[in-house]
């Protein structure tokens, strides 16, 4: 994620907290926090903070948590998928051939 988006997403949030979002961007918010446990965690703990100055540095620090923590999200479901490599592939094309050769004959031998 570049710094361009993280800058937006922690002028949002700092928005949201502050009351100033418009009614659209409430709600697309609110949408980010509904699908993100850990935004809406932050979001919480955020608003219970007293010293209000130090928010800048908190939101960058959450950032990056949730950035390394939907990155290896990533990585983990990227890593779980099916690898077909040629093997498999030649595996799975000589299958199909060898069905469709026994259907052929299958067919040839009932109309004889």
């Amino acid at each position: 994620m570049s710094s361009h988006k993280h800058n937006n997403k922690d002028e949002q949030l700092i928005k949201y907290l502050d009351g100033k979002l418009s009614g659209e961007e409430l709600y697309e918010f609110e949408q980010q926090m509904s699908d993100s446990s850990l935004l809406n965690d932050a979001v919480e703990g955020l608003q219970t903070l007293e010293n209000k100055t130090k928010i800048d540095a908190y939101v960058n620090d959450l950032n990056k948590q949730l950035h390394q923590y939907t990155s290896s999200k990533k990585k983990r479901r990227l890593k779980n998928r099916l690898q077909l490599n040629d093997w498999t592939l030649l595996a799975m094309f000589l299958i199909i051939a060898l069905c469709v050769t026994a259907y052929v004959l299958i067919k040839m031998n009932k109309l004889h």
